[in-house]
């Protein structure tokens, strides 16, 4: 199990990359216009920077919805391997049958 604070400080990212993806979108479009004046471009790329560093999408860590664990991620799933061989194994993940020999 992942620290909970680690967790949660994911869960904090995520909350603040939602409500802040609107406004990191149209900073980013107007710093990138080739066409507008080079100022206009200058002063969106100085208020972009003053934007938490957290609302940004890449700083989000995919974490298994189990036990917390941010390696060995299925996306599919949203779970870690260990968490889907456990549930697996007691049968509890449909269409999956654990095998061994």
């Amino acid at each position: 199990m992942a620290k909970k604070s680690a967790i949660e400080k994911n869960n904090r990212r995520r909350r603040m990359a939602k409500s802040l993806a609107g406004k990191r979108s149209r900073l980013k479009a107007i710093a990138s216009n080739k066409l507008l004046p080079m100022e206009e471009r200058f002063s969106a790329a100085i208020k972009l920077a003053q934007v938490p560093r957290n609302s940004s999408r890449t700083r989000i860590r995919n974490r298994c919805e189990v036990s917390g664990r941010p390696r060995a991620f299925y996306r599919k799933l949203k779970m870690s391997r260990i968490a889907l061989r456990d549930l697996g194994s007691k049968g509890l993940i449909p269409g999956l049958v654990k095998s061994s020999w």
